[in-house]
C-alpha cells in the first residue's frame, strides 16, 4: 500500500493566521484532507486534530510540520510523541526549517544519533523559550498591575443560542465538549459554570 504523506499544522490562538503553514503543505503535494490544522496552545498534546492524525498513521507514512514548535513546547512531551510516531508507528517526520531532522534519510546509526542530538536540543530551545514567554507576561502584568493599569481578562459575551445548540451536540455526542468549547472560545472552567447555570430545574437561563 502506497505511503501517505500528511500535514500538521498548529497556530497558537483562533486570532493566529495558518494560511501560511498550509500553503507550505500544499507546495509538498499533500492533499487538503490529509493536512490537519490545530488553534491552540503547544503545551501538550491533547490536541484534537493532532490525535486524529496520529491514529491514522500507518508504517511508512510521513508527517511534514514547518517547525519543531508547531509540533509542541514541551521538551518531555515532544521526545516522547517523536518516539511514539517514528519508533511504534513505523512512520517519518520532517521538519521543514531543519533538514537534519527528516527521520527518511541517514538511517544509519550515526544519522540516526545526529538527528536525536539536534531534537532534543531544539526541544529543550522550544520550552526554554515558552518558560521565557510566560515569565516576560508575569512581568509585564506585574508591572501594570503596579500603576494600577491591569483589569484582568475581560469575560466573553456569551451567545447563548450557540452554546444550546453546541452544548446539545455535545450531550448526544455528536461532538466532544472540547469542540464545543474551542468553537465557543471559552475555556473549560467558563464552559462548565456556563453548564451548570443552563442545566436548572427549568433548563432556563439566570435572569440576567
Amino acid at each position: 500500500m502506497e505511503s501517505l504523506k500528511f500535514g500538521y499544522v498548529r497556530v497558537s490562538s483562533k486570532d493566529q493566521n495558518e494560511a501560511r503553514q498550509i500553503e507550505e503543505m500544499k507546495k509538498l503535494g499533500i492533499e487538503d484532507r490529509h493536512i490537519f490544522v490545530d488553534k491552540e496552545s503547544g503545551k501538550d498534546f491533547d490536541r484534537e486534530q493532532y490525535q486524529g492524525m496520529v491514529s491514522m498513521l500507518r508504517e511508512g507514512d510521513v508527517i511534514f510540520i514547518a517547525s519543531i514548535d508547531r509540533l509542541g513546547r514541551n521538551y518531555k512531551d515532544i521526545l516522547r510523541e517523536w518516539q511514539r510516531i517514528t519508533k511504534e508507528k513505523g512512520a517519518d517526520i520532517v521538519v521543514l526549517d531543519m533538514p537534519l531532522l527528516d527521520t527518511r534519510r541517514d538511517k544509519d546509526l550515526t544519522g540516526v544519533l545526529i538527528s536525536d542530538i539536534v531534537l532534543q536540543l531544539l526541544s529543550y530551545v522550544a520550552e526554554r523559550e515558552r518558560e521565557n514567554i510566560r515569565k516576560r507576561q508575569a512581568e509585564g502584568i506585574a508591572l501594570a498591575k503596579a500603576r494600577g493599569a491591569y483589569k484582568g481578562r475581560q469575560p466573553k459575551p456569551l451567545d447563548k443560542g450557540k452554546f444550546e445548540r453546541l452544548y446539545k451536540e455535545a450531550w448526544y455526542h455528536k461532538r466532544s465538549h472540547k469542540s464545543a468549547m474551542q468553537e465557543l472560545g471559552v475555556s473549560q472552567g467558563t464552559y462548565y459554570k456556563y453548564v451548570k447555570e443552563y442545566e436548572t430545574k427549568t433548563g432556563l437561563w439566570k435572569e440576567d
